[in-house]
């Protein structure tokens, strides 16, 4: 069963919510290896991203990721905004005008996002950044389309991976960002944009049906 208009803004309606449920948690992540504000800047991104939906009904799939991506890079502070704007902008460019995405498309959204996010950001894996998560998410879905595995599976086996590559962040010493001004005191800690970025994928995931 394809992924619709109306499954992406389910999706993102359930990130918004997860942003808001995980808000202190990413404020404490980022307090120690930060600025503190990953948590209140996702939070009150996706939060006006809510409100857009509330007001517009996008037609495509497409749509929904374009209409995300724009909100975010005008709402989010800091570096969230632009990276996480930057990979919804790709996402929707890589899916285009259809009208439903097949699994195979979820992945190709999800390796576009983190191709954008490379882009923007210069990071690479073990940098100790969102990063670190999307890489083996994407592999993950990837490897799950090429099964034959639709949207619902490919997302949970993305989200999944994202989980396992932010855990893996903890004893990282950053390469990037204000968490590298901290050399070596970086190293036990997650870092925040890979935890929300696996938040956000787990909550885009237990949005869809099981397959």
């Amino acid at each position: 069963m394809g992924c619709t208009a109306e499954d992406v803004v389910a999706a993102v309606r359930a990130g918004a919510a997860v942003m808001a449920e995980h808000r202190d948690e990413l404020i404490n992540l980022d307090r120690v290896i930060g600025d503190a504000d990953h948590g209140e800047n996702m939070d009150r991104g996706f939060r006006a991203v809510r409100v857009k939906l509330d007001e517009v009904e996008p037609e495509t799939p497409g749509a929904v990721l374009k209409l995300v991506a724009t909100t975010l890079i005008s709402t989010v502070g800091g570096a969230s905004g632009p990276l996480y704007g930057t990979a919804f902008l790709r996402a929707a460019t890589a899916v285009g005008a259809a009208p439903e995405l097949d699994g195979p498309a979820v992945a190709a959204a999800l390796r576009a996002g983190l191709e954008g996010v490379v882009a923007r950001g210069k990071a690479v894996a073990e940098d100790k950044t969102m990063v670190d998560a999307l890489i083996p998410a994407v592999g993950a879905a990837r490897a799950g389309a090429e099964e034959g595995a639709g949207p619902a599976r490919v997302l949970a086996v993305a989200a999944e991976a994202a989980h396992a590559g932010a855990a893996a962040t903890e004893p990282l010493v950053a390469r990037k960002g204000r968490a590298s001004y901290l050399g070596e005191r970086s190293a036990g800690h997650v870092d925040p944009g890979a935890r929300s970025t696996a938040l956000l994928l787990s909550a885009f995931a237990d949005s869809r049906s099981p397959e």
